[in-house]
């Protein structure tokens, strides 16, 4: 082998390997030379923030933990200083929530919950500091077997922070979660067991998130703009690539806490799943992608590109609301968001984009997807039951009920674009019955009453339903038939739509099916209808002009 490749290798052998040592020989900050014993049932919290004060004080540098077991309540950060854990160290969280700093009193009304605005209750935490972080790689184990108790990291009007290659293990609250901090790099970190969120940058700038794994039982990455602060402050430039997230929620949601604009987030390839182990619509409403604004942001220019996912029970949910928490004065608005180059497979809910009576998702763009359902929900209301619009109920994917349509439910919305998009059945398509619960003001799945339905248990239905839709484009569609005669698509006052280069499924019976009395404008053009008996139906109360036709 050529010498010089020889060389660069080891080079980057002993850089890899002499890392840990390093940073020890040039730390003068070392947790067992200020009294830390490291031996996990020692108290070793007071020595901890000793070197994290004699750091500070002397400019800054790294607090270093040789291996052991360091057991710890609060620890306050500080400008300039960084934790680096050594491998084979530990640091364990006390589980007595009175080894923790009280939560701060804000001093104004804030509608989000106490996990989402409280930083001081917490194992590591800082506010208002710069040039701080965790790095290293070890271990931080929040040591908790339950949610409700301090979070792991939180930092809160911070800049430039640094969170790098630790693994965090069983928090009970968020594990990382930031407010008001700008310019943070989050790269190599491992979530397992996470009895809350993942990552949450809330009201954040120029965040990236990369190289993570992450399995939390709640949400696995959620930018989220609270009035947490005080203010309605933005969530910007939030990039979100190369990672691996696991949720019984939702794998990657913007929103939920949503009073600031959302603005410039991308997320690129990533693989998305149910939290491991468990069987997706058990007990638990999973989505892979969530985009929601229901507290009067402006969501704008969204890029999703590059996703597998798998026993995700929601592939995609999209939604603009009404709950107008913290007393917005309007809902806001989501538009500009593109989803492309998505393989979801085992899905169990319909996908969904919907607005509300005046206020439309506009600009949306879902190209090369292929969603694939396991299963798909009935009424128990029995069929052509209507859709409610709950305007103020809290986002999840299963907020409806069961929707009209196995693979898409659009509603309220503008300038819809779908391109080769396959909303596709397993071989072992079912069909399970639903009803609704609610704890707090989350809906979530239960096991439901016997279905009134007649429909088979194999029959998939409707593929997409379009209800209020004004500029629709759909290129390319493939999708499965109805064994009970159900149309393949349904529009419903849809204005202004093209339908080209789809083809209708074997043993279609009706293929497109228009109602409502405001549908316009409907064209159709380069399509393969050989396979439909009836390619266009059209009620009553639709005009005659409403669709012009060209097929194959």
């Amino acid at each position: 082998m050529n010498p010089t490749v020889l060389l660069l290798i080891g080079a980057f052998l002993f850089t890899v390997n002499s890392h840990a040592q390093v940073a020890a020989a040039s730390s003068p900050y070392k947790v067992r030379d200020f009294g830390a014993q490291g031996n996990g049932t020692a108290m070793d919290t007071a020595a901890v923030q000793k070197a994290i004060d004699a750091c500070a004080a002397g400019g800054g540098g790294t607090v270093y933990f040789a291996p052991g077991n360091y057991l710890c309540g609060s620890l306050r950060l500080k400008s300039g200083v960084y934790l680096y854990l050594d491998a084979g160290a530990t640091l364990k969280g006390s589980p007595k929530d009175s080894d923790y700093d009280k939560c701060e009193d804000f001093g104004f009304k804030n509608d989000a919950d106490s996990e989402t605005s409280f930083f001081h209750f917490s194992l590591i935490w800082a506010a208002n500091a710069e040039r701080l972080g965790v790095i290293g790689e070890g271990t931080i184990d929040s040591n908790y077997v339950k949610r409700h108790g301090p979070k792991t990291i939180a930092f809160k009007r911070c800049r430039f922070v640094d969170i790098k290659g630790v693994r965090l293990l069983n928090a009970p609250n968020y594990n990382i979660s930031l407010l008001g901090t700008d310019y943070v790099n989050i790269d190599g970190v491992t979530i397992l067991n996470g009895f809350a969120d993942g990552i949450d940058p809330d009201a954040c700038r120029n965040v990236r998130i990369s190289n993570c794994h992450i399995e939390s039982r709640d949400d696995a990455i959620v930018p989220k703009t609270s009035f947490s602060l005080g203010e309605r402050r933005s969530c910007e430039n939030i990039t979100v690539a190369n990672c691996f997230l696991a949720s019984r929620a939702n794998c990657f949601k913007l929103g939920t806490e949503s009073g600031g604009d959302f603005k410039h987030i991308t997320v690129a390839n990533c693989v998305m799943s149910n939290f491991a182990g468990e069987t997706p619509g058990a007990n638990h409403a999973t989505s892979g992608i969530s985009l929601e604004s229901v507290d009067g942001a402006n969501v704008e220019d969204v890029l999703i590109s590059n996703v597998s996912m798998y026993n995700a029970c929601c592939p995609i949910f999209i939604r603009l609301g009404s709950r107008c928490r913290d007393s917005a004065p309007s809902p806001g608005s989501l538009k500009n968001v593109s989803i492309s180059h998505v393989v979801a497979l085992n899905a169990s809910w319909t996908s969904s984009i919907t607005g509300i009576p005046g206020y439309y998702p506009d600009g949306i763009t879902l190209s090369d997807i292929r969603l694939v359902y396991a299963s798909a929900a009935q009424s128990t209301a029995g069929e052509g039951a209507p859709v409610p619009e709950q305007e103020k109920l809290y986002p999840t994917a299963n907020m409806f009920g069961p929707l009209p349509a196995y693979g898409l439910y659009v509603r309220h919305v503008k300038n819809l674009t779908l391109s080769n998009m396959q909303l596709l059945c397993a071989d072992n398509f079912v069909r399970v019955p639903f009803s609704g619960r609610k704890r707090n003001d989350h809906p979530y799945w239960q096991t439901p009453d016997a279905p009134s339905s007649s429909r088979p248990a194999d029959d998939p239905g409707t593929a997409l339903v379009a209800d209020d839709v004004i500029g629709l484009d759909i290129d390319g569609l493939q999708t499965r038939a109805s064994t009970k005669g159900d149309p393949i698509l349904q529009f419903i006052n849809v204005r202004d739509a093209f339908l080209r280069a789809s083809r209708a499924p074997a043993n279609t019976s009706v293929y497109l099916d228009l109602r409502g009395a405001q549908t316009a404008a409907i064209e159709l053009k380069g399509n393969q209808m050989r396979n439909a008996k009836t390619p266009i139906r059209r009620a009553a109360e639709v005009p005659r002009k409403a669709v012009k036709s060209s097929q194959r």
